[in-house]
């Protein structure tokens, strides 16, 4: 290879490595399922009964839907109060709060 060369695939493979140290600490981080926190629609997988999957909840908080969150981070996320005044909050478990009518 030539020094020109060389140099280019030197600068390409620090590029790289130096990308993937700076995207790790965020992809190590720990994620707990955090139920009754995601909007309509942007659930991860598996919510309760009436929905199948990722992005199948049909209201806004819904307590049998989750959302993957920063460990830690559940229990004190500020929800918007219910349509009835009642505080919301995260649980780490499903919840029978908010659920689509049947």
């Amino acid at each position: 290879m030539t020094a020109k060369t060389s140099r280019f695939v030197l600068g390409a493979s620090m590029a790289c490595a130096l990308g993937a140290m700076a995207s790790t600490p965020v992809m190590a981080q720990d994620m707990e399922k955090c139920f009754g926190v995601a909007l309509a629609g942007q659930n991860d997988c598996a919510a309760g009964p009436g929905t199948t999957c990722a992005g199948t909840s049909k209201v806004d908080y819904q307590g049998n839907a989750w959302k993957l969150v920063p460990a830690g981070t559940c229990l004190t996320m500020e929800l918007p109060a219910a349509a009835d005044g009642m505080a919301r909050g995260g649980s780490l478990e499903a919840l029978t709060r908010d659920l689509p009518a049947a």
